[in-house]
């Protein structure tokens, strides 16, 4: 009779630990190429903090940086196959993919982070979401600022409009898009491999080249430029992006959590990126740069001009242009 008791007591405590199991926590691979020092992988610690506020216990969060787990090129196919949770995803990237939202690529659209955000938020942004959700397999949950591209002078000019930067051998990436918005800019645009282009302003190969702040510092090319001019002439930024393989298997309470932690992180991650582009102008003034504001409005109507009659806006969303133009007002 004992021994009877000892069984079944043995056997209800099995029962009562299975369901147990079930509770046991999501893993959620994170996999991104920066480094552990980026804003961006920084950002990541972020997210899972938050999400740990918001389900105690409910996730395995894990942080794969410097393309450990997949390198750069392979994570969106980690996520397309579920091998991977999370990655953080380009426009460019997204439009490669699906070249009618090329545009949102494109010079002067968007002028700040939160002007990315306003976009996602609207009617066209949630039609823009569904698309890539649908042909992508991927769900964006908000964008993170990545940078704002400013001209770096070898020697001091006027530069007050697109007439201004004529004849400058302006560097910029290798592929046409990236030289289409050198010459929409007015400039010559140059291409040359970036290893290559502190040496060419040093040498006068080139006369200028574009980067975000960041990048310019790093970079060391404030040692052999003299001007700075703030054309903000692209705001980049990249999707915090999960699969939906991943996104299907969840309920609404924890899709709210993953949501909500994402935007936490490009909260995070935004104001940290102003800031230090803020300090940064700064500290090229110390270095002995001029720093200069040209005529913003005249750079953006005039490349968005260029876009806009070249026949690369033949598949651009009719109407999108005009009305995110309106979102920044």
């Amino acid at each position: 009779m004992k021994k009877s008791l000892i069984a079944k007591a043995l056997l209800c405590s099995v029962f009562i630990a299975t369901p147990a199991l079930a509770q046991d926590p999501i893993e959620f691979k994170m996999t991104v190429p920066s480094v552990p020092t980026d804003l961006h992988t920084k950002a990541l610690h972020v997210f899972a903090e938050e999400i740990e506020k918001e389900m105690p216990g409910a996730f395995d969060v894990q942080i794969y940086d410097s393309g450990s787990l997949f390198g750069q090129g392979a994570d969106l196919d980690a996520l397309q196959r579920g091998n991977a949770e999370m990655t953080y995803v380009s426009y460019q990237l997204i439009a490669d993919a699906l070249p009618q939202y090329g545009l949102l690529t494109a010079g002067y659209l968007f002028q700040n982070p939160e002007h990315y955000r306003a976009f996602l938020a609207s009617d066209i942004g949630t039609e823009f979401k569904q698309t890539v959700s649908d042909e992508m397999d991927i769900q964006l949950l908000d964008a993170c600022y990545l940078g704002t591209r400013q001209l770096n002078l070898r020697n001091q000019m006027d530069i007050q409009t697109p007439d201004d930067l004529a004849g400058v051998k302006l560097r910029m990436p290798s592929s046409d898009a990236w030289l289409f918005l050198g010459q929409a800019l007015g400039a010559n645009p140059t291409p040359l491999p970036f290893g290559e282009v502190y040496l060419g302003l040093q040498t006068g190969t080139i006369d200028a080249q574009d980067n975000p702040l960041p990048t310019v510092e790093a970079a060391k090319f404030y040692e052999v430029t003299d001007q700075i001019t703030l054309t903000s002439h692209l705001v980049d930024a990249i999707n915090f992006s999960v699969s939906n393989i991943f996104w299907e298997e969840l309920d609404d309470a924890q899709k709210e959590a993953v949501t909500k932690a994402a935007k936490a992180a490009c909260d995070w991650n935004n104001a940290e990126r102003v800031k230090v582009e803020q300090d940064l102008v700064a500290f090229f003034e110390e270095e002995g740069l001029t720093v200069t504001t040209p005529d913003v409005d005249a750079f953006r109507a005039h490349v968005q001009e260029a876009y806009m009659q070249s026949p690369r806006a033949a598949d651009w969303p009719e109407g999108w242009v005009e009305k995110i133009n309106q979102m920044a007002e």
